[in-house]
């Protein structure tokens, strides 16, 4: 075999080994951030529930306190339930918009921006807003039904003993967030607060992230 002759095989098995390596890079990739895609999808329905359980609060918010407009405990109960359902429906249409514009063919450090932003977004505003509103959602619920069975929704007793639970209960979970804190486990609030699912669709990308620097 002459030299020229070899020197074209060479090239050749050159660019088939070339090309054979951006494919398998390519379906490592492919695989690595389907496992990102995957993770994200109990959140994808988780907040698919909670944008139903929303409207379906504004829903009975709204029946509740036009149906009872001569009484001010229930309009009030019925209009607390209309804002905290629409608190949900805000939070999970933003959380669904977000996930849906994921775009997993562009780079990595686009795909982690987007993770990024949906975390912050559970992080600093849904988990404290949710975890603040659930200490004293209830208040209302247990109001409506007890007007609707004749109790005095106004009396200083009743009053007092559920701004007292609601209180008891935010500080409770305000000492827990402090103590975790302060104990180094503040990773983990944080971890708890932006969901399993986004803690492991970070991890399959920092896979991703990885892989294409080496």
């Amino acid at each position: 075999m002459e030299l020229d002759e070899m020197k074209r095989t060479w090239a050749a098995m050159e660019l088939r080994l070339d090309g054979m390596e951006s494919l398998l890079r390519s379906e490592s990739r492919e695989r690595r951030t389907g496992r990102a895609r995957a993770a994200l999808r109990p959140l994808f329905w988780g907040q698919s529930l909670q944008l139903a359980v929303g409207n379906l609060l504004v829903a009975c918010g709204a029946v509740l306190w036009a149906t009872h407009l001569h009484q001010s405990g229930v309009l009030a109960c019925g209009l607390v339930a209309n804002a905290y359902g629409l608190l949900l429906t805000i939070f999970s249409a933003r959380n669904l918009y977000l996930i849906h514009h994921i775009d997993y063919a562009a780079p990595v450090l686009d795909i982690q921006r987007r993770m990024a932003e949906l975390c912050a977004f559970r992080v600093r505003v849904e988990t404290p807003i949710n975890a603040v509103a659930g200490c004293f959602i209830w208040i209302p619920v247990l109001w409506a039904n007890l007007a609707l069975y004749g109790l005095d929704l106004w009396s200083p007793g009743l009053i007092h003993w559920a701004l007292a639970s609601g209180a008891v209960g935010l500080i409770a979970l305000a000492a827990v967030v402090w103590v975790m804190r302060r104990l180094g486990y503040g990773h983990k609030v944080d971890e708890a607060s932006a969901g399993r699912s986004i803690v492991r669709a970070q991890a399959a990308l920092d896979e991703v992230a990885r892989f294409e620097r080496g």
